[in-house]
């Protein structure tokens, strides 16, 4: 598992639960009860478990089962501390940035591999997943593997039909599920401009699952890694189609709803289907004290948020200050442990309420178009980037309301409550008065809190950052555009025509030198797509579309140029 040099290194016994604790250099601390245990400590050493029996370290890390929680959120794999910008070194108590997701440590990944290598069965969570999401079993995973929502719903049918890993119990799992193997260990790749995949950091295993980010030679983005769940979002948004699937994109690690349909086409998605128990329901009960237990995943949480929005380090501060209830252990939640919280089956335009369990109570917000609406929510898990010197700069968030993007010069829900997005942990939302990026999406720098005690966590000191990596002389030949090699390698900095569409705001723009392809002969239209408005070829024929290598183009309805199949 590619984590910026975590590794596991101790298993702690506490009342009958198995902990497996990572960390980077020496020194480590894990805070167990009253008793502070370091690595330099735990080597050889019995433990003594809260029943008061001795525990050997050793055995037990073979004989003790993982908790039998119902509903056992996988920790997020996130090893180092971030401040509003780039790694830090992690912050003591009461200083600022603590209390962040690299310094409660949850449960770690235990994936087991079938004999055959065809599944992957995960100790947490109790599930059993396909390995691959090669579709066709050629070997490769490329966009050909990728789905309809429609061939996704009947790909369980065939799995079972052949027993696949010698099971008949196939299903594509729901949201909460697929969201089990995420892990921000990953890093966003978006604004990376190359096609060379091999340096990048997915948001999953991609040493137990096989895994492959967009298909750039058949024309799609590096962060065209969408996985298909079986939840569609119980409202609509700006997306084409009939409806709207949630799914987990695993190169850019975030929860979108994508529209069923792009540009007349079918919008197609990798799909990993699971069996095993039913996972992902809560069992709520009302404490009567101002806080609500989840028997399934073991949190505590605070019933009420904070009833104003506030920056990352702020809300940081907001939990670890908090005493409520005769409590004072409260902590920002990581991502995954706020995400559990979603009722999927609620949303504002439905039951005019948050995608949240009523028993909670939620403040209002008045959204970017002026609806009334519900907040997003900090979580204390920073999203990194790969871009240096910013790749702490944004915090995750989960968005309980609309997720707000601006499209079409109107302000729209582009992914659905129940998204989970992420965007500056400082600064002023004013500064983006049309949003960011191809959809527009709404930034939301002041977000709600709600904070959360208990569940199988342990206090850890976090890890180091990374050493900064050696400049590397430059080698022609080997397709990088190293220093210097604009004269004495000119092969190597050769600039490719850019793959894929270029963005417009109007049709002056698609006017422009390299806008529109030159094998367009009927030129490009300025058109609206649910990723934004693009310059697309113009077409009375399929013979008027060009098609980028390894790709078929097709003229669909209405004159434009659109990928087969898609």
């Amino acid at each position: 598992m590619k984590s910026l040099g975590m590794r596991v290194w101790v298993v702690m016994v506490a009342a009958g639960l198995v902990f497996y604790a990572c960390g980077g250099g020496g020194g480590e601390e894990i805070q167990g009860g009253d008793d502070l245990i370091t690595d330099e400590t735990v080597a050889g050493a019995d433990l003594e478990n809260d029943a008061g029996a001795g525990a050997d370290l050793e055995d037990d890390a073979e004989e003790t089962p993982l908790p039998a929680l119902p509903y056992a959120i996988v920790g997020t794999d996130q090893g180092v501390c971030y401040d509003a910008a780039t790694c830090m070194a992690c912050a003591g108590d009461g200083e600022a940035f603590y209390g962040q997701d690299a310094q409660y440590l949850g449960l770690v990944p235990s994936y087991v591999v079938s004999d055959d290598g065809r599944t992957v069965h995960d100790a947490v969570t109790g599930l059993t997943w396909q390995q691959s999401t090669d579709t066709n079993d050629d070997g490769e995973i490329r966009a050909t593997d990728k789905l309809s929502w429609t061939d996704a719903q009947a790909r369980p049918a065939a799995l079972n039909a052949m027993k696949f890993g010698g099971y008949d119990d196939w299903r594509l799992p729901t949201i909460k599920e697929l969201y089990s193997l995420i892990l921000f260990s990953g890093v966003d790749p978006s604004g990376y401009e190359g096609t060379d995949t091999s340096g990048l950091v997915p948001f999953i295993d991609d040493l137990t699952f096989d895994y492959a980010y967009g298909d750039t030679a058949a024309g799609e983005r590096i962060i065209d890694s969408q996985y298909a769940s079986s939840n569609l979002y119980v409202s609509q948004t700006a997306g084409e189609g009939p409806g709207t699937l949630f799914g987990v994109n695993f190169a850019d690690g975030r929860i979108k709803g994508y529209g069923l349909s792009m540009m007349g086409q079918d919008k197609t998605f990798f799909v990993q289907c699971v069996r095993g128990d039913d996972y992902g329901v809560n069992d709520f009960e009302d404490l009567g004290d101002g806080t609500i237990m989840d028997h399934a995943t073991g949190l505590t949480w605070q019933q009420g948020d904070a009833a104003e929005g506030m920056i990352w380090e702020d809300a940081l501060r907001e939990c670890e200050e908090l005493s409520l209830a005769g409590h004072d252990d409260w902590r920002l939640p990581d991502v995954k442990e706020l995400h559990s919280l979603v009722d999927y089956s609620r949303s504002p335009g439905t039951t005019d309420s948050p995608a949240l369990d009523p028993i909670f109570d939620a403040t209002p917000i008045t959204n970017e178009a002026g609806q009334e609406d519900w907040a997003a929510y900090w979580s204390s898990t920073t999203h990194s980037n790969w871009s240096a010197g910013h790749e702490g700069a944004n915090g995750a968030y989960v968005a309980f309301g609309r997720s707000m993007g601006y499209m079409n010069e109107t302000w729209v829900d582009v992914h659905g409550a129940g998204a989970q997005r992420s965007d500056p942990k400082v600064g002023d939302p004013a500064d983006y008065p049309t949003g960011f990026g191809p959809q527009g999406d709404s930034i939301r720098i002041f977000n709600q809190v709600r904070c959360v005690r208990g569940g199988e966590v342990v206090k850890v000191s976090g890890g180091d950052c990374p050493d900064p990596a050696e400049p590397t002389e430059p080698v022609c030949g080997d397709g990088v555009c190293g220093a210097g090699e604009d004269e004495t390698c000119p092969e190597d900095c050769e600039v490719e025509e850019p793959m894929g569409p270029t963005s417009c705001t109007e049709e002056a723009d698609c006017l422009a030198p390299g806008a529109c392809p030159t094998e367009a002969a009927k030129g490009c239209t300025c058109a609206d797509t649910p990723d934004g408005s693009f310059c697309i070829p113009l077409c009375d024929s399929d013979a008027d579309c060009p098609a980028p290598p390894g790709m078929v183009m097709t003229c669909a309805m209405g004159g434009i140029c659109v990928p087969s199949g898609r």
